[in-house]
């Protein structure tokens, strides 16, 4: 049974930062993609970063890009999200998510969700 735990999450003032980690198991971790998303309250799931099974490439959105930084840890099936310099817009439920397909900024190609961890900016 695949699981996926997302922690670190919390309330940081703008211009902040924080670090979200991610605990996956029950899959061969480093032949997964690993991807991190979020909601806002009202909007669609957006893509924020992914990172390939290797560990050698990244993806990120626009809007975080310069800020947020990916990373992983085979060893220890561990997935993480470094978050600087935050703003309220950044404001969301966190997603890890894993995926067979590959580093991908669509939700649609993962195969595995954690349950999301919430991330509060405040001004």
């Amino acid at each position: 049974q695949v699981q996926l735990v997302e922690s670190g999450g919390g309330l940081v003032q703008a211009g902040g930062s924080l670090r979200l980690s991610c605990a996956a198991s029950g899959l061969t971790f480093s032949r997964y993609a690993m991807g991190w998303f979020r909601q806002a309250p009202g909007k669609e799931r957006e893509f924020v970063a992914t990172i390939r099974g290797s560990g050698g490439t990244t993806y990120y959105g626009d809007s975080v890009k310069g800020r947020f930084t990916i990373t992983r840890d085979n060893a220890n099936s561990m997935v993480y999200l470094q978050m600087n310099r935050l703003k309220d817009e950044d404001t969301a439920v966190y997603y890890c998510a894993a995926g067979f397909f590959g580093a991908t900024t669509n939700p649609g190609r993962y195969d595995y969700w954690g349950q999301g961890t919430q991330v509060t900016v405040s001004s």
